[in-house]
């Protein structure tokens, strides 16, 4: 599978490139089909398989949107594209666990009954009043504790396993645009909000954690461990030869990045800088499904700690709308000079 979720030309040519159309299923996700990214993708695809395969072209797609209106509900109701619906009330970035992420994780062989069992089980437990007992409940109020009256907040998440790698990036969406507010719910002046990062351990510890232990110590670091890699665990071979490498021998890579890990761990606690880790006993679809509840959750406590609306993005609207005036929407002609007018006096090119 290939996820194609930048309008890059370069790489969504290199993707189609890959790809034969007679033989590929394109999933095209948009509530309403007017983001302009996924619409100009979408049209691409299009001409691509109706000069492929002619007539047959629409049973080459499966959309996800509005199950009742928008205009990519009436383009496929138009050419009789199969649809899934994205659920009523729904942010893009907490849609994960319906058909906008379950889709696509079915095709690739994920157990989705297991993902959806996980974050049911997640969620039982994240609705605990006990604070103590309750693990969401926990990690928003630890991070908007120390984000807010403790100068730290920039939160990282660093999974110890490349499997885990993307769901940091999942994180950064959910974290920055569900919390980062202008105005919190009586209309005052907020600016709340957290700058969320992420890294991948142990690769980071070579780029970023000399700034995190020796850096301004504004930051709260989040691990993401893996306690067991089951069949797809390495043993380092003995018989070497080297003294300096006579510890390494018959030990796991797994014992090898979870000592990494600690090691870390350690030497931000030595510098006192604030962290956590979540573990997941292994990686499997229960598990990254009670992940994904955990931040949702989180995410939705933080916000009423914070006093702010968590599932709204106003300030992104700015941007689509200065996005349709450039590049010549009707109906969005004054985009096009609020944009020059803001930028002219700012720019400036060293040549």
């Amino acid at each position: 599978m290939f996820v194609v979720d930048n309008v890059d030309p370069a790489h969504l040519k290199a993707v189609l490139d890959l790809c034969d159309p007679r033989t590929t299923l394109f999933n095209v996700i948009s509530k309403s089909g007017e983001t302009a990214e996924t619409a100009a993708q979408f049209m691409i695809i299009r001409d691509l398989l109706k000069r492929a395969v002619g007539s047959t072209w629409s049973e080459h797609i499966v959309a996800v949107t509005d199950p009742a209106k928008g205009t990519m509900r009436s383009i496929c109701d138009d050419a009789g594209i199969t649809t899934l619906p994205v659920p009523e009330g729904v942010g893009g970035r907490f849609s994960v666990l319906s058909p906008v992420g379950l889709f696509s994780a079915a095709m690739c062989g994920i157990d989705i009954a297991a993902l959806l069992d996980g974050a049911k089980a997640m969620d039982e437990r994240c609705s605990r009043p006990r604070l103590t007992e309750n693990p969401a409940a926990m990690l928003a109020y630890l991070l908007v504790e120390l984000g807010t009256r403790k100068g730290k907040p920039n939160h990282v998440l660093m999974p110890y396993a490349n499997g885990l790698y993307l769901l940091a990036d999942w994180y950064r969406q959910l974290w920055a645009e569900s919390l980062g507010k202008k105005t919190d719910l009586t209309g005052e002046t907020v600016y709340a909000g957290f700058t969320p990062i992420k890294a991948l351990g142990t690769t980071d510890q070579h780029s970023q954690v000399q700034l995190y232990r020796e850096g301004p110590n504004d930051k709260v670091i989040g691990f993401v461990e893996v306690e067991s890699f089951g069949n797809d665990d390495l043993t380092i071979p003995t018989g070497m030869g080297v003294d300096a490498l006579t510890y390494l021998e018959g030990k796991s890579m797994a014992a090898l990045l979870n000592a990494e890990k600690r090691a870390t761990e350690y030497a931000l606690v030595a510098s006192a800088r604030p962290n956590f880790t979540i573990r997941f006993p292994r990686i499997d679809a229960f598990h990254v499904g009670e992940f994904i509840a955990l931040w949702e959750i989180a995410t939705a406590y933080a916000g009423l700690m914070l006093n702010i609306d968590a599932y709204d993005q106003p300030a992104v609207e700015t941007g689509k709308k200065a996005t349709f005036g450039l590049m010549g929407r009707d109906g969005y002609q004054d985009w096009q000079k609020k944009v020059a007018e803001i930028l002219a006096p700012t720019e400036y090119t060293i040549s």
